[in-house]
């Protein structure tokens, strides 16, 4: 929306992933292909009901523990037969910041007739918004914006990225951008790790529009 109706924005505060200009030369599933193979997550979400089966197989609940918890600072491997680096019986224990009430509210929202499809389902469209995004390519975003991550987040730690985000390209994109904050010790789900501090840094950045 701040790319498309910035006259409808007046600010955005946004976490774990940075604006990500249009590369006309390459579509996303490709580039990662090219960089993590096969394997990758968004790789391996491509095929309609595979990964899907191979999730309901290791069941919900393992699999909600896994995504949620997942601190490694590198990329979501999925290979077949042993996803997430470790078998799918392996025991996943929760840090502190997440209760077994969380994961199985969680579970209960996945765990029913369409299961993970829906979510999956973005991953399996981003060939076609790549395809939609063409008319955008170029064009920078025009609202104030602050860009909250963890310094564990698998994102942050994607090839290119930690350049990109402190050595100017983030600001050509963004030239707007108001602050980057980079929160230590914390992962992809900066939100429910460091809730107060999420909470209080939204509502500084915004209260400066009111």
């Amino acid at each position: 929306m701040c790319l498309f109706r910035p006259d409808k924005v007046k600010a955005m505060f946004n976490l774990s992933v940075p604006f990500i200009p249009h590369n006309p030369q390459m579509n996303p599933i490709d580039g990662w292909r090219a960089i993590y193979g096969n394997d990758y997550y968004m790789c391996r979400f491509q095929e309609p009901g595979e990964i899907e089966a191979e999730f309901a197989e290791m069941g919900t609940e393992t699999v909600v523990k896994a995504f949620l918890t997942y601190r490694v600072p590198g990329p979501i491997m999925l290979p077949k037969g042993k996803p997430f680096g470790h078998s799918a019986d392996t025991p996943v224990a929760l840090p502190s910041w997440l209760s077994e009430e969380e994961v199985h509210y969680y579970v209960s929202k996945f765990d029913n007739k369409s299961g993970f499809t829906g979510g999956i389902n973005y991953y399996r469209n981003l060939h076609r918004n790549w395809e939609l995004m063409a008319p955008w390519t170029g064009c920078d975003v025009k609202v104030a914006a602050k860009f909250v991550v963890g310094d564990l987040d698998l994102v942050y730690h994607m090839p290119g990225m930690k350049e990109y985000i402190h050595n100017g390209g983030f600001k050509k994109d963004v030239p707007t951008l108001e602050e980057v904050v980079v929160m230590e010790g914390v992962g992809h789900f900066i939100h429910m790790e460091k809730p107060d501090e999420i909470n209080n840094l939204i509502y500084d950045f915004f209260r400066q529009f009111d």
